[in-house]
């Protein structure tokens, strides 16, 4: 779990909570027309603007900004120079088995390409085809968080029109000015907090969890055409270290 993301959102809610308690306390600030028109009228609009297989993934998708899968890269260019040892020893026909057993798809299928004799340029056509589609497929799905903090913010200003409308035809009614002035204040609250402590944020960390995914495949691209085309096992090592931070890139030959 990437507890980065996990204390900043609890870290601000309970600073947003705290700070409103010192005030008037937290339950002046809930109000139901404005949830229903800041949260229900955004989820609707998001409805509108995606695919309902993409909105059935809503949550799927925010659990990875949350717990996203992960690669030890440094454990990844070991197996894959352990691949190199093998097949320049045994030839590539000798991965066959261990292939068969890999759990990361993106390597078993490439190596599985190799080992079926493709050829080198078919091979990384089909892979960088994968990588573009995954890469532009999560990209998508990130900006369901982007758009539903746009949408989250207008539909506060939605709110704030609907409150100040009811609040100047009633201004004959002294009691009714309150209930519809908190309407028009909250509204853009929510919208605010919405986007700004949720939508933004998962955005943003989903796509740098995209960018992280692609990194990977591509180090295992690299890995994968340099066993076919034969490269010795340092010379692959040396190639694969270069996608790790410097202080990261420790070889397993010295």
């Amino acid at each position: 779990m990437d507890l980065g993301t996990v204390i900043g959102i609890v870290f601000i809610l309970a600073l947003l909570a705290g700070a409103m308690s010192m005030g008037v306390g937290v339950g002046a600030y809930i109000d139901i027309p404005s949830v229903l028109i800041v949260i229900g009228g955004s989820i609707g609009a998001l409805m509108i603007s995606f695919k309902p297989e993409q909105m059935k993934n809503f949550t799927k998708i925010f659990m990875i900004a949350i717990k996203p899968p992960t690669d030890d890269k440094a454990e990844l260019i070991k197996k894959l120079v352990g691949f190199a040892t093998k097949a320049r020893k045994d030839g590539i026909l000798a991965l066959e088995s261990e292939v068969n057993e890999e759990e990361n798809e993106f390597l078993k299928k490439g190596l599985s390409m190799a080992i079926d004799g493709n050829e080198p340029d078919n091979i990384r056509d089909l892979l960088e085809i994968e990588m573009e589609q995954t890469y532009t497929r999560h990209k998508v799905n990130g900006s369901i968080f982007s758009q539903w903090a746009a949408l989250a913010g207008a539909m506060g200003m939605v709110g704030t029109l609907i409150g100040l409308v009811a609040m100047l035809l009633n201004m004959a009614d002294p009691s009714a000015i309150g209930p519809s002035m908190a309407v028009a204040l909250l509204t853009t609250m929510y919208g605010a907090i919405i986007g700004n402590v949720v939508g933004t944020p998962i955005a943003i960390i989903l796509g740098i969890r995209n960018d992280d995914e692609t990194l990977v495949k591509q180090l295992i691209l690299t890995g994968i055409m340099s066993i076919q085309s034969g490269d010795a096992p340092r010379a692959l090592e040396a190639k694969l270290l270069s996608f790790l931070e410097p202080k990261e890139r420790v070889s397993q030959f010295n």
